[in-house]
């Protein structure tokens, strides 16, 4: 079943957010370990206004729980919910980032997606994305967007099938990668 997240589903999405961001999340917290980011990524699951928030996310549960999560919310906000997440990292771990914009106004971005790994290969993905295309389209929003590192084939295939289409390339806190965007029928 996909709902909408509570804040007690924090410690799955940030374990799920680890899993999906991998390497990128160390670099938030300036460890070698990505486990070191999970207090933070959790932290920020359970509270209301920032980018990584349970108010941004629908979840996949099953009777083993949650194991599925897709992060999204509108692009012209981003600024605003990823203040409090930047400035968290420099009050606590001493790291300034100044990260380039990865969405614009425009577009609903899709920050996060990521399925546990003993779970992939069911459709779970696919699943996620297509609920969060519908919930923003039922919010007026018919742009959906997101970023694919360049060196992830077999994931730009999986968004084309689902009908993204490459719009520019971008550079992003140090990765190259692909913006592709989902065009919905307006109603």
């Amino acid at each position: 079943m996909i709902r909408e997240a509570l804040p007690g589903d924090a410690q799955a999405i940030a374990r799920l957010i680890i899993l999906a961001m991998d390497d990128l999340s160390v670099k938030f917290t300036g460890s070698s370990d990505p486990n070191e980011a999970i207090a933070l990524f959790e932290r920020f699951a359970a509270q209301p206004g920032n980018q990584y928030s349970f108010e941004n996310t629908l979840v996949y549960e099953d009777e083993q729980g949650v194991c599925g999560m897709i992060n999204a919310y509108d692009g012209a906000g981003l600024h605003n919910l990823r203040a409090p997440f930047l400035d968290d990292l420099y009050k606590t771990y001493g790291i300034k980032h100044n990260p380039d914009d990865e969405t614009e106004p425009g577009e609903y971005y899709l920050d996060c997606v990521s399925v546990a790994s003993d779970r992939q290969g069911q459709g779970i993905g696919k699943k996620l994305i297509q609920a969060m295309i519908d919930y923003a389209k039922q919010r007026k929003y018919y742009i959906t967007g997101l970023l694919v590192n360049k060196d992830n084939p077999k994931a730009e295939k999986l968004y084309s099938a689902l009908g993204f289409k490459v719009v520019k390339e971008k550079d992003f806190m140090g990765g190259k990668y692909f913006h592709m965007q989902h065009q919905a029928a307006c109603e």
